[in-house]
């Protein structure tokens, strides 16, 4: 083998990527000392594109095909040094390859539970979690803003960038839907579709197109849920008393039988506060309808004549106080709304009466 043939080899005759690692956006083709042979072949496969940068400079993009390299495919090997010396004139410039195939299954989600305005609620603290779907879809921006001259830029390396830019959007897209949360369950298409419009400009900027997004699962701390299950158990009663006192007395037996079981005191104790104003509310209602028989059967005073004492003696200011502050507490906690508290409270003043 002669010298000339030695050197020859020297030079890169055949420029291509065949793709081995998940998740790899970009990659440098290794050049080390060598050089492009004038003419050389550039293959670039189906879900792929390739970046020349000559002196640090985009020299061209190559979108998928095979390619002789030569002054009419990259216009500007013109300028290159050493084009009318020997060697057919090699010359040395980097080139990248960059995956446009689809980065599945990348998964977002928030490690905190975030704040947002809500039309029901008013503020509302919730957690989300989903996936989302993307592209490299420029290759030029996303060289120059974000994988640079690194040797391999991968998917897991940008993870947490995308996370931070999908986190700092849900607000503004919740906002956006104007879906109230206790709708969001059943609309989690629309959202995921209005949250993947409102990233779309982000993703851009940086040479990345956002295919798909989906949200999995909305919910709230585990302390705001159980004012919202409290919540949505009064709207079953509605404002009948008799079942809302019913309900409360419900809630309160679980944590009762506790504090019996544990011989510990704070739950009786909060238990016996609660309880107070469900005997008040009983004593209404049977009160109540006691004096509605009475009226309907006027052949029943001889029994009916000792209920009026128990009634005047029951019915004192200081139990209605007591069952308002506790119809507060709940209006307080968000359990019921204004219009409920300014009910149940002209309900129990009209009895008093």
């Amino acid at each position: 083998m002669g010298l000339m043939d030695f050197i020859k080899k020297q030079f890169i005759d055949v420029i291509q990527w065949t793709e081995s690692d998940e998740g790899t956006l970009a990659w440098r083709f290794p050049m080390a000392d060598m050089e492009i042979q004038y003419g050389a072949s550039l293959t670039v496969r189906e879900s792929q594109m390739a970046v020349f940068v000559n002196e640090g400079q985009v020299a061209d993009v190559f979108g998928p095909g095979m390619y002789k390299l030569t002054t009419q495919t990259i216009p500007v090997l013109t300028y290159l040094r050493n084009w009318d010396k020997l060697f057919q004139s090699p010359f040395k410039s980097d080139v990248y390859f960059f995956s446009t195939r689809l980065q599945v299954d990348q998964r977002w989600g928030t490690p905190q539970p975030i704040t947002i305005r809500d039309k029901d609620f008013g503020a509302v603290r919730l957690r989300a979690f989903g996936n989302y779907t993307y592209r490299v879809g420029d290759p030029k921006l996303f060289h120059t803003s974000v994988s640079g001259t690194r040797e391999i830029y991968t998917t897991s390396e940008l993870d947490g960038q995308l996370r931070g830019m999908i986190l700092q959007h849900i607000s503004g897209a919740i906002a956006q839907s104007g879906i109230p949360f206790l709708d969001l369950a059943a609309n989690q298409g629309t959202f995921a579709d209005v949250l993947r419009k409102e990233l779309d400009p982000a993703f851009a900027a940086i040479g990345l197109k956002l295919e798909g997004m989906t949200l999995q699962n909305l919910s709230l701390p585990e302390e705001l849920q159980k004012v919202l299950d409290q919540k949505i158990g009064m709207g079953m009663v509605g404002n009948d008393m008799g079942k809302f006192m019913q309900y409360q007395t419900a809630q309160a037996i679980p944590e009762m039988a506790k504090g019996a079981a544990s011989g510990g005191g704070g739950v009786a104790g909060d238990a016996m506060g609660l309880g107070a104003g469900i005997a008040m509310g009983q004593v209404l209602a049977q009160n109540l309808q006691q004096g509605l028989q009475g009226g309907a059967n006027p052949g029943a005073g001889a029994a009916a004549a000792p209920v009026a004492p128990v009634a005047t003696a029951a019915i004192r200011p200081e139990d209605v106080m007591d069952t308002l502050e506790k119809l507060g507490e709940l209006k307080a906690k968000g359990i019921l709304t204004q219009d409920e508290f300014d009910a149940k409270k002209a309900e129990l003043l009209k009895k008093l009466i």
